[in-house]
């Protein structure tokens, strides 16, 4: 198997079906969250024909932030390298949030909604308690990190596949 390497700044592109794909950027690794690669996913969905300059796609909406091994995506082809540009944007406004309310024991119910939240940005050595998500908290990424598969159906669908509390 081909050896992978992968570099802040990493551009990719993901398929959403056979005629189009959204791209993300590989931005930074988040010592908080196990030293894991941090992504920023565009909004805007190209035909899978376009090619677009890397500075225009860069330019776009952000549609999500999220933690993910980014090499992994390469190695089982979900995502495929575009190129590089070392501009990754800024980093302090991006609010990442966590529970322990997830995961259940056999025969269990999971928690359906958490009160238990923690935020944090990225790099911070510690995490804020904050209980009931309010506010500006509310905007905070699911900051667990995501196997490929999750991420490419988020770039489809805009949600994660699986389950996580919810904080209403």
């Amino acid at each position: 198997m081909k050896r992978v390497i992968v570099k802040k700044g990493d551009i990719f592109f993901v398929k959403i079906n056979d005629t189009t794909k959204r791209y993300f950027q590989y931005i930074t690794n988040d010592l908080k969250q196990l030293n894991s690669d941090v992504i920023r996913c565009f909004k805007k969905i190209y035909s899978i024909e376009e090619n677009p300059n890397l500075a225009e796609i860069i330019k776009d909406e952000v549609f999500f932030y999220a933690h993910c091994v980014v090499k992994f995506g390469v190695k089982l082809s979900y995502w495929e390298k575009v190129g590089n540009i070392t501009n990754v944007g800024t980093f302090e406004h991006i609010l990442f949030r966590g529970t322990n309310d997830y995961g259940t024991i056999e025969g269990e119910e999971p928690i359906k909604v958490s009160n238990n939240w923690y935020v944090w940005h990225i790099n911070d050595v510690v995490s804020e308690k904050v209980g009931k998500l309010e506010g500006e908290n509310r905007k905070a990424e699911i900051g667990i990190v995501m196997d490929p598969e999750s991420i490419v159906h988020r770039i489809r669908t805009g949600c994660y596949d699986g389950f996580y509390p919810d904080y209403e």
